[in-house]
């Protein structure tokens, strides 16, 4: 997949988790609303090895790291952890939002939440402000 695609599935992801918050389907909100970060992350670590194509050389094993479903490996991978952490420290909202995100894991699809967990990371994600799809659509 390229990185279009990957940035159509995030946005679709994102209108599929508030349409099933709409319809108080709170598990399936909560799973969809962090897929879109992921997939977002992932246009972004493709914009990384277009930028930096000797990435897959340099670090072994490189390509095989992409294929996970954890958050901050996927900024790691994309090589914004530095802006990623100095943007933290200067915005208390932003980083607010991360900690939220980041307690989303892949797993979340065998779990039941709760209205208050699914609007909560819906929110985190989508603020539009200091959401953490912002800050991803900034860099993707």
């Amino acid at each position: 997949m390229n990185r279009a695609q990957w940035q159509q599935i995030a946005e679709e992801r994102l209108l599929a988790a508030k349409a099933l918050l709409d319809a108080q389907i709170w598990s399936s909100a909560y799973y969809l609303a962090g897929y879109a970060v992921e997939c977002g992350l992932k246009s972004c670590v493709l914009a990384r090895i277009m930028s930096e194509p000797e990435i897959i050389f340099k670090e072994r094993k490189f390509s095989d790291r992409c294929w996970t479903h954890d958050i901050l490996q996927l900024v790691n991978l994309a090589g914004l952890e530095q802006v990623h952490d100095a943007d933290r420290n200067a915005s208390p909202s932003l980083d607010a939002n991360w900690l939220v995100v980041e307690k989303w894991e892949e797993q979340a699809r065998y779990q039941f939440k709760k209205q208050a967990e699914a609007e909560g990371l819906y929110t985190a994600i989508t603020h539009p402000i200091d959401g953490v799809m912002q800050w991803i659509r900034a860099r993707w």
